[in-house]
């Protein structure tokens, strides 16, 4: 595709399905929390969900874009320590 249209276009391209992702997963998120009610049902927000994933990693692919796996890790780890200091917190205080 990249060849067709560009590295630009495709550059617009992949912004305009994550953004599109985004949507999809807030929309599934009112429907998780049962919060501003939808009619979408949460079977059809996740296959929406999951086409508009497989959107953005073809896209990524485009570009041979691949996930950086230490990033992701250093993260998690992150994230599990300040989830473990703010549990800490709640019981001491």
């Amino acid at each position: 595709m990249i060849e067709k249209i560009g590295a630009a276009a495709m550059l617009e391209q992949l912004a305009e399905e994550a953004m599109e992702l985004a949507h999809a997963a807030l929309k599934l998120a009112r429907i998780e929390r049962g919060e501003n009610p939808t009619p979408v049902l949460k079977e059809d927000a996740m296959d929406h969900l999951i086409e508009e994933y497989t959107d953005v990693v073809q896209c990524a692919e485009e570009f041979s874009l691949m996930p950086n796996r230490e990033q992701i890790k250093l993260k998690k780890m992150r994230f599990e320590e300040r989830w473990k200091e703010e549990h800490e917190n709640c019981k001491n205080g």
